[in-house]
């Protein structure tokens, strides 16, 4: 018997908090983003992500600075303290509860985000999730480098990741449940066959009253 699979966008979805946004936080506190209005820069280009028009080489460019001469190893470890400091307390309930749930009933679970892979994979194993799709960096050097390796899992970049994922490893399933609160993920939330609106920024509200199907969530609130 097919099963259905559910798909979860992380930041502001599952967690409460941009992954993103609570890395430079993290990074600054460890000494390692000198720059004193680097925070301020990157909150400015994250209002930009919210309304929809973040251009995502330039942010990757301006955001992977600082860390590309730091080690692919030591970023790993950063990362691992990172996700158990800043990202697990911020998890949902509501997103505990319903992972577990599925986990008991065997549903196979992805996370699909437009954060770099090396944040969203672990936060994925911490959460229980086997499966992670997050944009991929190139290395140089042993150091992840701002460049992307192959499409980006932003906006349409979702769906055309989600499906290779899909014809990669030939699974068929039911219906596909998708999770997000942004209309950056407007694209996967057409493709899905349910959408789940959690916390939904103004944009996807606006879009709901075309689609009476897709469900609102109000996590944490």
């Amino acid at each position: 018997m097919l099963k259905p699979l559910y798909v979860f966008d992380m930041d502001d979805t599952l967690v409460n908090g941009d992954c993103s946004m609570l890395w430079n936080v993290f990074l600054v506190e460890k000494g390692i983003i000198k720059d004193p209005n680097f925070i301020e820069k990157d909150r400015a280009m994250m209002l930009e992500y919210a309304q929809g028009e973040m251009n995502m080489e330039e942010y990757l460019t301006f955001s992977l600075a600082p860390i590309m001469d730091v080690s692919a190893t030591q970023i790993d470890e950063l990362v691992d303290e990172f996700v158990t400091k800043s990202i697990l307390p911020n998890v949902f309930s509501e997103a505990k509860t319903l992972i577990f749930q599925l986990k008991e009933n065997e549903v196979p679970l992805l996370i699909i985000s437009a954060t770099v892979s090396f944040i969203v994979k672990k936060v994925a194993k911490q959460l229980g999730i086997e499966h992670a799709i997050g944009i991929d960096l190139l290395m140089k050097n042993n150091c992840y480098s701002s460049q992307v390796d192959g499409v980006a899992s932003y906006r349409e970049g979702k769906v055309q990741r989600l499906k290779k994922w899909i014809e990669i490893n030939t699974i068929e399933f039911q219906s596909i449940h998708f999770y997000t609160d942004s209309i950056n993920d407007l694209p996967l939330c057409l493709y899905a066959d349910h959408t789940y609106l959690i916390n939904p920024c103004e944009q996807l509200i606006e879009q709901k009253k075309n689609h009476d199907h897709w469900q609102v969530y109000k996590w944490g609130k």
